[in-house]
């Protein structure tokens, strides 16, 4: 039959060009429009990096500020999506109501019927403006608590915060959280990604290539895995047993241990040199660093017996837990920061499109099968 190779996975496989984010998993390297990730994480804000993804350069000061007004104005959802984030059951899982709210989003969006790049750009403020919101938002609601109005003085990091918690973040929060937001905002054509490039090539709308990316990233082998890291250093703490005794046990039973390797990495994962860090600051800053000590011996204990590196899951877990924030709204968090990177490619696809459609390697029966008549099978 065919007599192309097909590659599991599509591993390796260059589906587009792209000038939004270059990777080199041999070094190490991410990159946003050139600049690397090290960088953007020690000098830059999430706003500043969602202006670079989208516009294709840093802003200077002016625009800068324009942007963040533009962002902060953004920060209102319809009065029938925040109806719907009360009508849904309060044990829905946050992934579930954030792809059904960005689904509904679009119904409401000003410019739903007008996919110019313009346009895109308009709605791609309002969607990581109402992202953010849409877990807030819920979040409350599900536990009973007031709403809490968004602060339009707040940069994106500092908002979400204010509205998830309730009180203003510390300067130390803020900008732990804002690395994080930076250092997850694109990963070239990860699943949820290549899953928006894909519905967006159909020239479907933004609203519907972004609830399909939300839908994919809920699958636990995208976003799910600091939720999982986290699970297993709950469970290692309810136990109070040695994380290394306990990680060994489960080598022993043939069990994975999540937030350790990379499809694209062969070396560390950048983005965890940053949260190991971010870690380990935010314990001492609250005064406990349990579970980065915890996470720490884990990772030096793998790294020692199955040479694998902490990727960007693995610290994100505690990071993410320091700052107060439940384990099911880790990969909802994501989604936070992800939107302004797929919103870029989203953009970028419109731009230059063309309709993405591979083929199959078929492993079928040989051609022609015979049709047997329905009296004779």
């Amino acid at each position: 039959m065919s007599t192309s190779v097909a590659t599991k996975g599509l591993e390796g496989i260059v589906a587009t060009t792209s000038s939004i984010c270059w990777i080199d998993g041999d070094a190490g390297v991410l990159s946003y429009r050139g600049i690397d990730i090290h960088e953007l994480a020690t000098k830059s804000t999430f706003e500043e990096t969602t202006y670079l993804l989208w516009f294709g350069r840093l802003p200077k000061a002016a625009e800068l500020a324009d942007f963040t007004k533009e962002l902060a104005d953004a920060r209102h959802l319809p009065a029938k999506v925040i109806d719907l984030l009360h009508s849904v059951p309060t044990d829905a899982t946050p992934m579930q109501v954030l792809r059904t709210a960005v689904s509904l989003l679009s119904i409401y969006d000003a410019d739903e019927a007008d996919s110019s790049h313009d346009a895109n750009v308009r709605k791609s403020f309002r969607l990581t403006a109402q992202i953010a919101m849409i877990v807030a938002i819920f979040d409350r609601i599900r536990k009973g608590k007031a709403l809490i109005e968004a602060d339009h003085s707040l940069s994106h990091a500092a908002n979400f915060l204010w509205m998830l918690n309730g009180e203003k973040p510390s300067d130390t929060a803020t900008r732990a959280f804002d690395i994080a937001l930076v250092l997850h905002a694109d990963h070239e054509l990860n699943a949820s990604t290549f899953a928006a490039r894909v519905i967006a090539a159909t020239l479907a709308d933004i609203h519907s290539a972004i609830t399909g990316a939300i839908g994919a990233l809920k699958g636990p082998l995208h976003g799910g895995a600091n939720e999982a890291t986290m699970r297993l250093l709950y469970a290692i703490d309810k136990a109070g047993a040695d994380p290394v005794e306990y990680v060994k046990q489960m080598f022993a039973e043939k069990k994975k241990i999540s937030g350790f390797g990379h499809r694209v990495y062969h070396t560390e994962d950048p983005r965890a040199t940053h949260l190991r860090r971010m870690s380990e600051e935010l314990g001492r800053a609250a005064g406990s660093t349990k579970w980065f000590d915890m996470s720490r011996k884990i990772e030096l204990f793998v790294k020692e017996q199955k040479k694998l590196n902490a990727n960007v899951d693995f610290y994100s877990a505690s990071t993410y837990t320091t700052l107060g924030i439940d384990i099911d709204l880790f990969t909802p968090i994501f989604a936070v920061s992800r939107i302004s990177g797929w919103a870029a490619h989203v953009i970028e696809q419109h731009d230059d499109n063309r309709l993405i459609r591979p083929r199959a390697d078929y492993l079928g029966p040989e051609y022609p099968a015979p049709y047997i008549p329905l009296n004779q099978r």
